[in-house]
């Protein structure tokens, strides 16, 4: 009997069970800290009820309560602190609904969103990406909500409650596209001229960031990854495999506008995928051409009636102007809201 290697796989087996027993301790930890201050935001706004508190004098009563609370608790009861506690309450009246996989500062975040369809879905999207709170931060600063209600060209009821109450549903192709895909984080001037080899260098040096902008599932499989048809090689910039869809996402970069006949070249990739490197299991590969701009005729034409699935989308270097992105979300959500009232 080899005892080394027996004593190793117990070793193994018992660093999982105290790995485990950590996990678990540290969730119900957090669960009890989130119901104390659940129970403590109740608290608060049932005082301020009862006693008539208004909204002004709210200010008052918490920044008294602050420092009785401090000097008999010590830290962990600032002002802000119990307004975060308080509006905890108020937002999340049903404690059931309260998710222990998320952080008190998961929640603090979360609260600075007053738009309830928007906040439920940046919450249970952070449970299903599992995102830390600087993840989370950065998703709600670069308008993801926004930009997926845009994504197809217009919103919709249908998709404003799906993203609501289930977060990023991935089931077909459309469900991963973003428009426009943001690239802040390469800390790239808006307007300096990039050729598309450095922009793919670039992108892989950061690619831990770039997986979090592509969203849930991706997997990196690399650059210029080779492609030879009739003896003669090509290659594609940047091929992912997204987990979820069991499929290859094979992108590429261009630095100029949407081009129609960016679209063949791509085309032929995805038919060698189909047919040179996709297992039994897999699904049919799926195209995507980030590019500066696109006109919305020329990516109709060149992009319907293939079999393929490939999907033209923008890419900036800056966060979108926030409060534009609201404003068209706004426009379209109201549309609806009038047909739906003329029906």
């Amino acid at each position: 009997m080899d005892i080394a290697k027996t004593n190793q796989a117990i070793i193994n087996q018992i660093k999982n069970i105290i790995e485990q027993a950590r996990q678990n301790v540290s969730l119900a930890i957090n669960r009890e800290l989130l119901y104390s201050y659940w129970q403590i935001g109740k608290l608060i706004a049932d005082s301020e009820r009862s006693t008539g508190v208004d909204d002004i004098s709210a200010r008052s009563f918490i920044l008294e309560l602050s420092k009785d609370l401090t000097t008999e608790l010590g830290k962990g009861f600032s002002r802000s602190n119990l307004f975060n506690m308080r509006s905890f309450y108020l937002n999340f009246p049903d404690v059931q609904t309260l998710s222990g996989q998320l952080s008190w500062s998961h929640y603090c975040e979360l609260l600075s969103i007053s738009d309830k369809n928007k906040r439920s879905f940046y919450e249970k999207e952070t449970q299903n990406s599992k995102w830390s709170v600087r993840e989370l931060k950065r998703q709600i600063s670069t308008s993801l909500y926004e930009r997926l209600l845009l994504s197809d060209g217009e919103s919709n009821k249908e998709t404003v409650l799906s993203l609501a109450q289930e977060g990023i549903e991935i089931s077909n192709p459309t469900d991963i596209i973003k428009d426009p895909y943001v690239f802040e984080f390469l800390n790239i001037p808006e307007n300096k001229p990039m050729k598309e080899d450095d922009l793919r260098k670039t992108l892989v040096l950061h690619i831990e960031k770039f997986l979090l902008e592509l969203g849930r599932g991706f997997h990196f499989v690399g650059t210029e990854q080779r492609v030879t048809l009739n003896n003669t090689h090509r290659y594609v910039d940047m091929v992912f495999y997204n987990k979820i869809l069991r499929a290859y996402i094979l992108i590429e970069l261009k630095t100029v506008k949407f081009m129609p006949e960016a679209v063949g070249q791509l085309n032929a990739y995805l038919n060698y995928y189909s047919a040179e490197v996709n297992d039994e299991t897999d699904n049919p590969p799926i195209g995507i051409i980030l590019c500066t701009d696109k006109d919305s005729i020329d990516a109709e034409y060149a992009l319907g009636g293939l079999s393929n699935n490939i999907f033209a989308s923008r890419y900036v270097y800056y966060i979108p102007n926030k409060n534009e992105l609201i404003t068209q979300v706004e426009a379209v959500l109201k549309d609806w809201h009038e047909q739906e009232n003329q029906e």
